[in-house]
């Protein structure tokens, strides 16, 4: 009987358990119980990819300034999970989609969406895009906020070419007493006064434009210099029987770096204006590639203005082929000259002496230095490094651009962002063309995080020509820099060696910018690694990073590096001697 009776009550709970779930408030319950724990995991799944999202992209000082991203997701899910049994999970501050996370993910969305917009706009001016990411995004350029890391190539190179030659019936170019294209205003152009004005500082003789800075910030009689050796290698008339040149190629024997070329060029200069001729410069092995096209190809040209009028380069070359000329020394070339008077030969002293006053901004060991037995030297140096880069061309303008935009670009575009309050990209926003746009902004230079220093590290085989010294101490430099000037934060590294870019994951306090190019890993000679990259990479990757080194606000280097000297010469022909310079030793003539 009592199974019988037990079966029974089996019997009866089962039907009323069929019943309860044929009921429709308990189908609510139990839909409700699986929805919750559905909407739970989804959200886990969700918030954790967004949190690693996160923090692969920003670094780690940014992170730091900030929330981490991950407490307010933990906070999400535990209180999505928590709560009694609903198909909705409580709304939070507004909603999931207006919350920190879910702004912070819109913010770098749209980051990234402009940062590749801006790389493809670059690509497609090199020739190496077909504007894929514009069709695809629903993006278009008349849409495409202005990059301001990015220089107007185009423009500046035209502008700088009306800058290098004279105009008709002038015996100087447009050099007046404004700066870029202020002289170009409708409003000024019709100004009978200005013009009157502007024709007598071009008779005159108007300093140079590629000079920034007071005469005070600059080497003694630096305008005077650059516009003095401007017209000595751009005569009037290149076809006058009293013109001589010098005609000769870049050094390229194994082992010479781009420094080395360079200062043995500087020194053939000395020669030319020493003995009142022309320097006209013939093959230069490191544009001998694919990036420089036509007749720039293996050329200085290629990289910067030339030396001289192509009136004077193509007189020098013919006369090069006639056994007169060169026998009656109207055109000589590096044959003609000792490797001394190339290397350590006299300093041209139509100037006079003003390296004798030269005031001490080097210091080296806690100490100032004001003088040395090379102060002619490091003076002509300057003055000579400075003119043969006196503009860039369009080729090294694009390589800068690229540049800027793998170091700062995505600084740029958060920057950019800011303005616009989220309404970019689905709202077209554009800057209207101005005047004060055209003729005074468009001089400012491209934008960089500032105050920026520039730390060149040379180690290598450079042991067998200077004191090497590790990585520390020239951080420890940079921390002499920041003690006077709190403000500074971000260093633009240039090294050849990669245990040097491992170690700055050691100063956190710091931000590190630097080229994405292959280094040396160990003790390799110079002219393997550049072997190893190519000749393409070999000569662009130094020369960025050169050119950043004299944009910089501070630089730190190794006087006994060629390449630190001329980078030292070109910002103090550039506006920066009162910036200083810390070396890690002296140079070897010192």
């Amino acid at each position: 009987m009592e199974p019988l009776n037990q079966k029974t009550l089996e019997k009866v709970l089962s039907q009323r358990a069929i019943q309860m779930s044929n009921s429709f408030p308990c189908q609510i319950c139990v839909m409700s119980f699986i929805c919750g724990v559905c909407i739970a995991s989804l959200f886990l799944a969700a918030l954790t990819s967004f949190g690693t999202f996160v923090l692969g992209g920003i670094s780690s000082s940014a992170i730091s300034a900030g929330p981490s991203p991950w407490n307010p997701s933990s906070r999400i899910i535990n209180m999505v999970t928590t709560e009694d049994c609903r198909t909705e999970p409580k709304q939070i501050e507004g909603g999931i989609n207006n919350s920190q996370d879910s702004n912070q993910q819109s913010i770098n969305e749209r980051v990234s969406l402009l940062y590749s917009a801006w790389s493809d706009l670059l690509k497609a001016k090199s020739g190496n895009g077909d504007g894929e990411l514009f069709e695809k995004a629903g993006l278009s350029k008349s849409n495409l906020p202005n990059a301001p890391h990015f220089e107007n190539c185009k423009s500046t190179a035209r502008l700088n070419e009306r800058l290098d030659k004279r105009e008709e019936n002038e015996n100087f170019p447009p050099w007046t007493i404004w700066r870029g294209l202020l002289d170009m205003n409708p409003s000024s152009a019709n100004d009978e006064h200005l013009r009157d004005i502007r024709r007598q500082s071009m008779s005159g003789g108007a300093y140079p434009p590629w000079i920034m800075g007071s005469d005070e910030e600059n080497f003694p009689l630096t305008r005077k210099v650059q516009r003095d050796i401007w017209v000595h290698q751009h005569p009037l008339n290149c076809r006058d029987p009293s013109v001589k040149f010098l005609v000769a190629d870049w050094e390229r024997l194994p082992g010479f770096g781009i420094g080395a070329q360079i200062a043995g060029m500087i020194g053939l200069l000395a020669l030319a204006i020493n003995e009142n001729r022309v320097l006209v410069t013939n093959y230069f092995n490191r544009a001998d590639h694919d990036g420089c096209k036509g007749p720039s190809r293996a050329r200085w040209s290629c990289y910067f203005f030339p030396e001289t009028s192509q009136a004077c380069q193509g007189r020098a070359f013919e006369l090069m082929r006639t056994k007169k000329a060169l026998r009656k020394g109207i055109v000589t070339t590096k044959d003609n000259y000792s490797s001394k008077e190339i290397w350590t030969g006299r300093t041209p002293r139509v100037w006079g002496y003003p390296w004798s006053y030269l005031q001490p901004t080097t210091e080296v060991n806690g100490t100032l230095l004001p003088n040395h037995r090379k102060m002619d030297r490091r003076w002509w140096r300057a003055q000579a490094v400075r003119y043969l880069m006196r503009f860039q061309t369009e080729y090294t303008c694009s390589l800068l651009n690229v540049a800027r935009h793998a170091a700062f670009g995505r600084e740029a575009a958060k920057l950019i962002l800011s303005r616009f309050n989220g309404e970019w990209p689905q709202k077209i926003i554009k800057d209207s063309p101005s005047e004060i746009n055209e003729f005074v902004w468009s001089n400012h230079k491209p934008w960089m995080p500032r105050p920026l220093l520039s730390m060149h590290v040379r180690m290598g085989d450079k042991a067998c020509e200077m004191k090497v010294v590790e990585f520390e101490e020239y951080m420890h430099l940079a921390d002499r820099f920041r003690e006077r000037f709190p403000q500074l934060s971000n260093i633009w590294l240039s090294t050849e060696m990669q245990e040097v870019i491992n170690k700055e994951k050691l100063y956190p306090q710091w931000n590190f910018y630097y080229t994405n190019v292959t280094r040396q890993i160990g003790n390799i000679t110079m002219a393997k690694y550049e072997a190893s990259l190519g000749r393409e990479t070999s000569t662009n990757y130094p020369l960025v990073n050169f050119l950043m080194a004299t944009e910089a606000d501070f630089f730190v280097g190794a006087l006994g590096s060629t390449w630190c000297f001329l980078i030292d010469g070109m910002r103090n022909t550039g506006g920066k001697v009162m910036a200083g310079y810390l070396s890690v030793n002296k140079d070897r003539f010192w």
